[in-house]
């Protein structure tokens, strides 16, 4: 938690976020997936100063808990003083023990924020989905949390002027919009209208042009000029890996090339013939791409 402290910007966790929303189509499935079309709502997961700090928090959590469809899962929230924003105690259950920031306790709107966080915990561990390491695996938790529609207030809690910063997550503020970004085009949900931070709305807009551009590599057809002549080269060359570029080419055993490169959807590889125009179909998320190959 980034508290009246510097905040990063930027992409710096990409790659990782890339693999997480991988990971989840993988441990999920498609259909899975599109169960979470819409998002927590603003109205179910607010809190204003007047509410009970204890009861209130229990109702959002349980709202959380409902949103991710997590069966006998009991959330007990307290406070206490401590660095990060919020812990959850892992166990068996059925009851998940979470603790948050004496912060919060001054700044209730942003409760909702941290639970969604410490919520998805819980979930990810029922599903016994985890990356290596503590850097990781937190990335896999935001990234989740985002594309399974309660990221947004995380976003949100993102505040920074001249006197002073907020920032919850390990994601930057950018890498919050991408991700958001690229679950507004799989489900059509704009979630910029829920946004009481301005930072927030920066951030995501920024966002989206990182993840339109993923949908703008060679050799799918709504890449650029210069992306698609530096392709045809790469092509007749046949190079393999190379830095700066999603694709590399690979013979098929029979005089034929192919070429891998990401899903801008998922970002599981996909493997197709070189042979000009034609259609895949990612076998993960089920997008369908126009290519030139």
């Amino acid at each position: 938690m980034a508290n009246d402290g510097p905040v990063e910007h930027g992409y710096p966790h990409l790659e990782t976020v890339r693999e997480s929303i991988t990971a989840l189509y993988k441990r999920l499935s498609y259909d899975t997936i599109q169960t979470f079309a819409t998002s927590v709502a603003p109205v179910d997961v607010a809190f204003c100063d007047t509410d009970d700090l204890y009861l209130g928090a229990q109702r959002v959590a349980r709202e959380l808990v409902r949103h991710y469809r997590l069966p006998d899962a009991r959330v007990i929230v307290s406070f206490r003083e401590m660095k990060h924003a919020a812990n959850v105690e892992l166990a068996a259950g059925p009851e998940y023990f979470i603790e948050l920031n004496d912060r919060f306790r001054t700044h209730r709107r942003d409760i909702g924020a941290a639970l969604a966080h410490e919520i998805m915990h819980v979930y990810l561990h029922r599903l016994d989905l985890s990356f290596p390491g503590t850097r990781d695996n937190e990335i896999l938790t935001d990234t989740a949390t985002t594309y399974l529609g309660a990221g947004w207030l995380l976003l949100d809690a993102y505040r920074e002027d001249a006197a002073s910063s907020q920032k919850l997550g390990y994601l930057t503020p950018e890498e919050f919009g991408y991700v958001l970004a690229k679950r507004s085009l799989v489900f059509g949900e704009d979630p910029s209208v829920w946004f009481t931070s301005p930072q927030a709305y920066t951030a995501y807009t920024k966002g989206m042009v990182q993840a339109r551009r993923d949908e703008e590599q060679p050799p799918l057809t709504a890449a650029g000029w210069a992306g698609r002549r530096r392709y045809a080269r790469d092509r007749r060359h046949a190079h393999g890996p190379q830095a700066g570029v999603p694709y590399t080419f690979s013979p098929d055993g029979g005089g034929h090339l192919r070429v891998t490169f990401p899903c801008p959807t998922c970002h599981q590889r996909i493997r197709v013939p070189v042979r000009g125009r034609m259609r895949a179909r990612c076998s993960l998320c089920r997008t369908v791409l126009e290519c030139d190959t």
